[in-house]
């Protein structure tokens, strides 16, 4: 325990890396993919994994015809297949052309052709084709307002359907009749496929009034072509069309197992594991406020005999954006905690995005330890302003507390660690 105790920074950082490890596409792809069709072969796919996934079902079968459409600097070598970068979170121009071309690639074929998709978080953003009479610049303002709206995902997403001729079933419907195998690396609380980077491939059950209701909840303002496309122009697919009969999906890797392999390791380490759930939702700040609860509870509570005690939790939180900062939720997360705890000795927590971005910065998430606030008030900065602001992230860059791994090229939500010794 000793090695633990003098750094614990370094120790949850190794947890957080296993926990990415375990969700790498060339370790989880090749077990669920079927003996190599013999007739046309086509690999499509969307998401910040999906060209590591690309590569790894070519370092299977060797070179394939197909294309996969990932976020700018995700890019993986592929021996066929076509790898399409684009904007995240925010849909571009690349993406909708990609999408297109894509789309294109699996219009008519036969019931003797195999269409492999490759699915992972991030594919909502990516796989982008509007509406009819919708422009993507429509779409953008939409989607801009509802990330700043602190929706959660779940909801997001369905307006995302609505407003697309790709998501929700659509992208099954194309590949019809040839055989559709998905395989999805989720990012999403309990791991709906259908929510999944919108479903592209998976029947969608709620309604055009659905969306409505969700964006009048959120207050977000709709031009009447935006209105108009989802009450009229929508073309999700029910989950009992027809076109879905040769579909199969697979989940080969989710937040639940990338939470077990780091409890496994903190475990072997010596540590007392208690498991918050895989699949929470909500404020970022409120959690991190619940959690830094928890954890003094915890430690008031402990012995001279106890082992020192490792929550871990996952799913993804949100941030209604009130102030113009730079940050994202699990440096919020961590920035609330941390003024909560005020200081307590003896508790370290850090929070990051499996996928090495947090929110639309280039960093993973970040670490605060006992030290965090008196080197906050050393540096000259307020913890409670840089909250009220939005602005973990330069909060975390004064204090030295950010955590940057760069693109981990997988994505299986929120990993959030909070380690408790004796005091």
């Amino acid at each position: 325990m000793t090695d633990i105790k003098s750094d614990p920074k370094e120790f949850l950082t190794t947890l957080f890396t296993e926990a990415v490890a375990v969700a790498d596409p060339m370790r989880v792809v090749e077990a669920h993919l079927p003996e190599r069709p013999k007739g046309r072969f086509i690999v499509i796919g969307a998401g910040k994994a999906s060209a590591r996934m690309a590569e790894a079902v070519e370092a299977h079968y060797g070179p394939c015809e197909g294309l996969v459409i990932t976020r700018y600097g995700y890019d993986r070598p592929t021996q066929g297949i076509e790898i399409a970068q684009a904007a995240h979170p925010v849909p571009d121009a690349e993406g909708e052309a990609a999408t297109v071309r894509l789309l294109n690639m699996v219009s008519n074929l036969n019931a003797d052709d195999v269409v492999i998709a490759l699915i992972s978080g991030g594919g909502s953003a990516l796989l982008c084709a509007p509406s009819e009479g919708l422009t993507l610049e429509d779409k953008v303002a939409v989607n801009r307002a509802l990330l700043a709206s602190g929706a959660p995902i779940s909801e997001m997403n369905i307006v995302r359907k609505h407003l697309s001729r790709v998501k929700g079933g659509q992208l099954a419907a194309a590949c019809y009749p040839a055989k559709l195998l998905t395989l999805l690396i989720s990012d999403v609380p309990g791991d709906d496929p259908s929510e999944i980077a919108s479903g592209p491939t998976v029947g969608e059950s709620s309604t055009a009034q659905d969306a409505l209701d969700i964006l009048a909840r959120h207050n977000i303002a709709l031009p009447p072509q935006v209105r108009n496309a989802i009450s009229n122009n929508s073309t999700v697919v029910s989950p009992d069309d027809r076109r879905l009969e040769n579909a199969e999906t697979k989940i080969i890797a989710a937040p639940s197992h990338s939470l077990k392999a780091a409890a496994l390791l903190a475990e072997t380490s010596g540590l007392s594991v208690r498991q918050l759930g895989d699949a929470l939702e909500g404020e970022a700040r409120g959690l991190g406020i619940e959690q830094a609860q928890i954890a003094m509870k915890l430690q008031s509570e402990m012995t001279e005999t106890d082992r020192p005690i490792l929550l871990l939790s996952g799913g993804e939180c949100t941030v209604t954006r009130s102030g113009d900062g730079i940050g994202g939720p699990n440096a919020e997360f961590v920035l609330a905690t941390a003024i909560t705890l005020n200081g307590q000795d003896g508790i370290h927590v850090l929070a990051c995005d499996t996928d090495g971005v947090d929110g639309a910065a280039e960093v993973a998430g970040a670490y605060a330890d006992p030290r965090t606030l008196s080197s906050a008030k050393t540096a000259g900065v307020r913890p409670d302003a840089a909250l009220s602001n939005n602005d973990a992230h330069r909060f975390f860059d004064t204090v030295g507390g950010q955590i940057v791994t760069g693109p981990t090229l997988t994505n299986v939500n929120d990993f959030r660690a909070i380690l408790i010794f004796k005091v």
